[in-house]
């Protein structure tokens, strides 16, 4: 079950800045290894507040957090996204913690960069662990569809000779490029370590009607050469399936193209989509009937 932040910080999803810090500060002051003492338990608990912690005092984090919830929001971001630009360092200095084994870990560049604000501390937490097994890949093919609105899908993994099936929840906009990650779900620790993580890619299926291109999405469309000259309202079908009418404009030129604003794939990560582009490509008729050649004969007369 993913962590609920909120009742880990034991605070109200509406709780400000304010609250979110002093309930923080009641916890660290609690929970804290200088406090505990090597006792595991209460080690672990204090990452989790200072996790809590490092999302809903960042007003963006909070904000991808409180989007996608809790099961979401931990399947797309790493622990090294949730720690980047927060200075654990400081934030304990400002609690009263300054100095000692805990300066080092959490102190310096390396807190404010991102990263495990956890390894080399003090207490219960210098003896050094076990390296955890390797990361992997996993290739998943999507249809447009399915980028567009996310869908589950059952992957076998094969983790230490033992096959096991999982349903993977592919979230909207999982484009080439992109990935989540499943935690332990990679390779074995040799060593008695954690497991590696699992980096899940999309593989997009080709679509012979639309193109992909990041977020946005490339639909041809083959109108008429009055209908260039003249203009029309042409029907497009958006690559969610909805009908809409594009007007073209008089004088309009082959391969131009049209946006549609917000019809391509959501963002991932944020809020809105890309956009529609429809290329047009003007059709130019092979053969001519004898009334077209003559109807285009006058049109040349007149300077067209």
């Amino acid at each position: 079950m993913a962590d609920d932040y909120y009742k880990i910080l034991g605070v109200d999803k509406k709780a400000d800045a304010s609250e979110i810090k002093k309930a923080y500060r009641k916890l660290a002051l609690k929970y804290h290894p200088d406090k505990t003492k090597g006792d595991k338990a209460l080690e672990d608990k204090f990452k989790k507040i200072s996790e809590a912690y490092a999302v809903l005092s960042d007003s963006e984090k909070r904000n991808q957090y409180d989007t996608y919830g809790s099961a979401d929001f931990q399947q797309r971001f790493s622990q090294e996204d949730i720690f980047r630009n927060f200075n654990m360092g400081d934030i304990l200095r400002e609690f009263g913690f300054g100095g000692g084994g805990f300066s080092s870990g959490f102190g310096g560049n390396r807190s404010s960069m991102g990263g495990n604000p956890f390894q080399n501390m003090g207490g219960g937490f210098r003896q050094q662990a076990p390296p955890k097994g390797q990361d992997m890949e996993y290739e998943i093919p999507l249809t447009l569809y399915e980028i567009i609105h996310g869908t589950t899908k059952t992957i076998t993994l094969n983790q230490g000779g033992n096959a096991q099936a999982i349903d993977v929840k592919i979230p909207k906009g999982l484009t080439a490029g992109k990935k989540i990650r499943l935690a332990g779900k990679g390779g074995i620790s040799p060593h008695g370590g954690p497991a590696g993580n699992l980096y899940i890619k999309s593989k997009p299926i080709n679509n012979n009607e639309y193109t992909i291109e990041g977020n946005d999405v490339l639909l041809s469309k083959q109108i008429s050469l009055t209908q260039a000259l003249l203009g029309d309202t042409i029907e497009v079908l958006t690559p969610d399936g909805t009908a809409i009418h594009l007007k073209i404009p008089a004088g309009t030129n082959h391969k131009a193209k049209m946006r549609i604003p917000n019809k391509g794939i959501p963002h991932m990560k944020g809020s809105g989509c890309g956009d529609l582009f429809v290329v047009i490509n003007i059709h130019m008729p092979k053969k001519l009937t004898d009334k077209q050649t003559k109807l285009i004969q006058q049109l040349k007369e007149t300077g067209l």
